[in-house]
Formats: C-alpha cells, structure tokens, sequence
C-alpha cells in the first residue's frame, strides 16, 4: 500500500509540473504523444509502434528546434539536450531503416526517453 502511495504522489507531482509546458509549447507535446506510445510498447517487449513510427519520432525532434520555445526554455541547457535527442532520434531511425537488433533499438528508444526526462 505504501509503494503504490509513493508511486501515486510521483505520478500527481510529475503531471502537475510537465502540463505547463505542455501547455506553452506544443511541439515538445507532440514529440512527447509519439514517444509515449513507442517508447511504453517497446518497455513489454513491442518494438512494433517503433519501427513503424521512428521516422515521425524523427522529424518531430527535428520540429523541437524550428518551432517556437516559449522564452522561460529556450536556455542553453535545453537546447543543447535538444540537439543531443536529435542525433539519438536520428540513430533510432537508422537503426530500423537498417534492421537493427531489437537490442539496439531497445537500447536507442531509452536514451531518446532518458534525454527528453532531461529536457
């Protein structure tokens, strides 16, 4: 009871931070529907929604930098982890254009996640 406890609080903490960018920042929302979706299927093992999608997955962190950032993210910071899930987007694409190991593709669709945590 505890832990599920712990992991309600972190889930209403989490949500209540991430809607206001969410909110300013549409691209970083779109970019995020799209992972969300591959990134929590290739997690049970379905690397389907990946390798159908890695191109869109693409192209929507490419939008992250053409599109607008509202002022208060467009620090140094961000737009360096930017440019950095780019090129791993750009390395996930490859990987599945080049059918890679479902290993590779797991371990590249991670780090896109991990970077845009960062961001």
């Amino acid at each position: 009871m505890k832990k599920l406890f712990i992991i309600g609080f972190f889930f209403l903490i989490n949500t209540s931070f991430s809607q206001p960018i969410f909110n300013k920042w549409t691209a970083i929302r779109d970019f995020h529907e799209v992972l969300s979706q591959t990134f929590h299927a290739s997690e049970e093992a379905n690397l389907e929604p990946i390798k159908l999608r890695s191109e869109e997955l693409m192209n929507k962190g490419y939008g992250l930098l053409k599109l607008d950032i509202p002022e208060e993210y467009r620090t140094t910071i961000i737009l360096s982890l930017i440019e950095k899930l780019q090129i791993e987007c750009k390395t996930l694409n490859l990987l599945v254009i080049r059918k890679a190991t479902d290993q590779e593709i797991t371990k590249s669709i991670t780090k896109v996640d991990n970077i845009f945590h960062d961001i």
